[in-house]
C-alpha cells in the first residue's frame, strides 16, 4: 500500500494530491483535488481546440468572396459548400479506387432531388422511349380549344455527366412548362459520362428529336408541328443549340419553331474569355471544373486540363485553330462595360497535338458556337439567358451576335445579379428569387412566340 500511495501521491500530508487507494490491494484508481481540476482543465482546452478547427473547417467551406450585387449571396454560400463538399468526397472515392468521382457526385443529387416535392399535380406523366432513347412526356391536364396545342424539347445540363431529369428541379421545370403553357413536354434522358462520351450525348438527343417531330407522332401527342420549340440549360443549352443546328439543315423531318438557350456553354477554344477571367472563383461553375467537364465530354486525358486553361490548344501558332478566331473574339462583341479591362489571352505558342488528339474540340456539334453562317440561318427563333456572375456569360453573348448577324431573330435577356445554375434553385429548398424570376420570365416568352 505504502508503495502505491508514494508513486501516486508523494507521501502521507505533503499537501498533494491525494488518492483512493483498494483496502487490502494496493491498487492506485485516481486523482482528486488539484490533479482533477489539470484534467478538467486540459479537457476544456481540448474541446476549445476542437471547436475552433471545427469553425475554421466550417468557414473554410462557406465562405467566398463574392460580387456585392450578386443575388442571395449567403444563400449561394451554403449551396456551394455543400456541393465542394461532395465533390472533394468525390475525389477521394476515385483516389482509393471506389468508384468514379461522377458517379458519387450524381448518386447524391439523386438522393437530393428525389427530396424535391412534387407540384403541377395536374400534369399527366408517360415514360418511354423515341427511337430507343428514354424520355419522359409531360401533357397538361387540359388542351386548348383548337384541340391542338405547342411543345416543348427539353435537354437538361449538368456538364453532360450530371443530372436527374425526371426528378426534383428538372421534374418541376418540366410540369412548371407543361402546366403554364398548355403544351406538350418531352424531357430527355440521355445517358451520360463517364458512361458515354460524345457524341452520343448528342445523338441521342438528335434522334428523340427527330422521332418527335415526325407529322404521326405529333397529330398522337395533339401537337401543332408549327409550334415545336427546343430548350435546354447549360450542358442542356449547348444540345438543344447543337441539335437546332442540326434539324436547320434536315429536309426529311419537321423543323423547331423556337430554342431557348438558358446560360449555354457553346465553345471550348477560349477558357480566358472576359467572363471567365471575371468568374472564374463564382460558385456553382469554376473555371477548372467547366474545364474538366468538356474534357470529360470529349473523352480526352484529363491531364490536358492546364493545356486549356492556358489556351494553349489554341495559340497563334495553331492552325487548326485559325478558322475559328473570328467567331471567338470577345473583344468584338462585348461592350467596354463588360470586358473591364480584360485581354485575350492568345499565347504565341502552344501545344499543337491537343486538336489532333481531341478533335470534338473543333467540332460544332460539340460547340455549336463555331457552327458556319450558312447552318446558323436555318436555326429557329431564339431566346439567350446569360448571367453577368457566369464564366459562361460571354459564349452567350457571341452565340447572340452570330445568330443576329446570321438574319436569325434573337432574344438576349442578361441578368445583372444571376450566377450560373440558378434556375435549379427556383424550387424547393432553395428558392432563389433569380431562379423564379428566370424560369418565369423564359416561360413568358415561350408562352407569347409559341
Amino acid at each position: 500500500m505504502s508503495a502505491c500511495y508514494d508513486s501516486c501521491a508523494g507521501g502521507a500530508g505533503s499537501g498533494e494530491d491525494s488518492v483512493v487507494v483498494g483496502a487490502g490491494k494496493g491498487v492506485c484508481t485516481g486523482f482528486t483535488g488539484k490533479g482533477r481540476g489539470v484534467y478538467a482543465g486540459l479537457s476544456v482546452k481540448l474541446l476549445c481546440v476542437w471547436s475552433v478547427c471545427s469553425v475554421l473547417c466550417v468557414a473554410y467551406l462557406l465562405y467566398l468572396p463574392l460580387p456585392p450585387n450578386l443575388s442571395e449571396p449567403l444563400k449561394l454560400m451554403l449551396v456551394a459548400a455543400t456541393f465542394r463538399g461532395v465533390t472533394k468526397a468525390g475525389d477521394l472515392a476515385q483516389s482509393l479506387g471506389l468508384t468514379h468521382h461522377i458517379h458519387l457526385i450524381n448518386s447524391v443529387v439523386t438522393q437530393f432531388e428525389s427530396l424535391v416535392p412534387l407540384d403541377y399535380e395536374d400534369v399527366r406523366t408517360e415514360d418511354t422511349d423515341f427511337s430507343g432513347v428514354q424520355v419522359r412526356v409531360y401533357q397538361p391536364g387540359v388542351n386548348d380549344a383548337s384541340g391542338l396545342r405547342g411543345a416543348v424539347v427539353f435537354f437538361h445540363g449538368g456538364g453532360w455527366a450530371l443530372g436527374a431529369p425526371k426528378l426534383g428541379s428538372y421534374d418541376l421545370i418540366c410540369r412548371k412548362m407543361a402546366s403554364e403553357l398548355k403544351a406538350v413536354v418531352v424531357t430527355v434522358d440521355y445517358r451520360m459520362a463517364p458512361d458515354v462520351r460524345f457524341p452520343v450525348q448528342y445523338e441521342e438527343c438528335l434522334k428523340a428529336s427527330r422521332f418527335f417531330l415526325q407529322n404521326k407522332v405529333l397529330q398522337f401527342y395533339s401537337v401543332d408541328p408549327q409550334r415545336v420549340a427546343v430548350c435546354g440549360d447549360s450542358a442542356g443549352g449547348n444540345l438543344a443549340a447543337a441539335v437546332a443546328q442540326q434539324i436547320g439543315q434536315d429536309n426529311s423531318t419537321g423543323k423547331f419553331k423556337l430554342q431557348v438557350l438558358i446560360y449555354p456553354v457553346l465553345q471550348a477554344l477560349d477558357f480566358n474569355t472576359a467572363s471567365y477571367q471575371q468568374n472564374q472563383q463564382i460558385p456553382i461553375l469554376y473555371r477548372e471544373l467547366m474545364a474538366h467537364y468538356w474534357l470529360e465530354y470529349l473523352g480526352a486525358e484529363p491531364e490536358l486540363i492546364h493545356t486549356l486553361l492556358l489556351n494553349n490548344h489554341t495559340a497563334r501558332d495553331q492552325v487548326l485553330a485559325e478558322p475559328h478566331r473570328a467567331k471567338l473574339d470577345w473583344t468584338e462583341v462585348l461592350p467596354e462595360a463588360m470586358q473591364k479591362g480584360y485581354r485575350r489571352v492568345l499565347p504565341k505558342h502552344g501545344s499543337a497535338q491537343v486538336l489532333r488528339e481531341v478533335p470534338g474540340l473543333l467540332d460544332a456539334r460539340a460547340a455549336p458556337l463555331l457552327a458556319e453562317t450558312n447552318v446558323l440561318k436555318a436555326a429557329p427563333r431564339a431566346y439567350v439567358m446569360t448571367c453577368e456572375h457566369d464564366i459562361l456569360r460571354d459564349d452567350g453573348l457571341m452565340y447572340v451576335h452570330r445568330l443576329h448577324d446570321a438574319g436569325v431573330p434573337v432574344t438576349s435577356h442578361h441578368y445583372d445579379d444571376c450566377f450560373h445554375g440558378c434556375v435549379s434553385f427556383a424550387f424547393w429548398p432553395a428558392y432563389f428569387s433569380a431562379g423564379i424570376r428566370s424560369v418565369n420570365d423564359y416561360i413568358a416568352w415561350l408562352r407569347e412566340q409559341l
